[in-house]
């Protein structure tokens, strides 16, 4: 069963352990980044929930969620403003092609609907146009782009229940 678990300093050096293939790297950002960008826009005021993903206990994936802006963000996209956003998503070289990514995003977007930093419209995201393995996943729950762009990224954005 597929469950997200907080990133802690219990679970940190697994998630560290977790990378995509070579060939995908320029697509996600490693979980070192991720988890030092988490830290940084939490301790200047910002939001973040960092998720490792596991399979019955084994760590399989990471995600990420944010919402809002923080001061340390130049530039932020419209949508980011009152906002959530899938921050990352990635799933281990050696657990790909197992619906994992299917499963951890919807139990993203359940997470998301709780609203835990407050009411939104919106939960969006920015993926690598070359990403289309990220692109068809998100068009299957209802993402669609919205013609922005996040630096190099594409921004694409799903409508919360509300």
């Amino acid at each position: 069963m597929l469950t997200l678990e907080k990133v802690t300093g219990r679970n940190v050096w697994e998630i560290l352990q977790l990378h995509v293939k070579e060939e995908q790297q320029n697509f996600v950002a490693g979980n070192d980044i991720s988890i030092i960008e988490a830290y940084t826009t939490i301790t200047g005021g910002g939001s973040a929930f960092p998720f490792g993903i596991y399979d019955s206990g084994v760590p399989v994936g990471f995600l990420m969620i944010g919402y809002d802006t923080d001061d340390s963000w130049e530039n932020p996209p419209r949508i980011a403003r009152n906002n959530y956003n899938l921050w990352r998503l990635m799933i281990d070289q050696r657990y790909q092609h197992k619906g994992y990514g299917k499963t951890a995003l919807k139990l993203a977007l359940d997470f998301i609907n709780t609203m835990p930093c407050g009411k939104a419209d919106y939960c969006w995201l920015s993926y690598e146009p070359e990403n289309t393995s990220a692109k068809n996943l998100y068009h299957s729950f209802g993402f669609h782009e919205t013609g922005e762009m996040d630096g190099e990224e594409l921004i694409a954005i799903l409508k919360l229940q509300q």
